[in-house]
């Protein structure tokens, strides 16, 4: 597995692939484009919330600290790449990350039809914590503790 570092504005068209590739699949299943395909990846990257596997880059996770956790906005891995780990290795640098920032929790949200996505979280250890409509997309809200 490649090292995980920031993103750097050289990143960004290969983000930007990565993120529209990783979720075209989604746009029938929830009849809309979800939202990480139309995020201003620029401004992120500007941010330092952006962090990509290696020099590809092959995934990407968007994490923004908040009061008392750490957002997964977002993690996309380029679907030739599926199955490698790579979107476990990313939300495990994201729970280094919390603990790094004094953090204790991590929290994300995804579509409700996501259910695959939904299922992986839950085996990593994310809990649902609610439920909620945001511009017609209803979505699961988890959470993880961390110890």
């Amino acid at each position: 597995m490649a090292t995980i570092r920031a993103a750097a504005p050289d990143d960004r068209a290969r983000v930007e692939r990565i993120v529209r590739a990783a979720y075209a699949p989604w746009v029938e299943v929830i009849g809309a484009r979800p939202l990480p395909m139309d995020a201003d990846y620029a401004a992120l990257i500007d941010a330092r919330n952006v962090f990509v596997t290696g020099e590809g880059p092959d995934g990407l996770i968007v994490l923004v600290p908040e009061d008392g956790a750490l957002l997964v906005e977002n993690v996309a891995v380029a679907p030739d790449r599926h199955g490698r780990g790579i979107g476990r290795s990313l939300l495990a640098f994201a729970e280094d990350r919390a603990r790094t920032l004094g953090l204790p929790a991590l929290r994300l949200y995804t579509n409700e039809l996501m259910t695959r996505n939904i299922a992986l979280y839950e085996s990593l250890g994310y809990v649902p914590s609610g439920r909620e409509d945001i511009g017609g997309r209803h979505v699961v809200h988890l959470a993880k503790t961390l110890d």
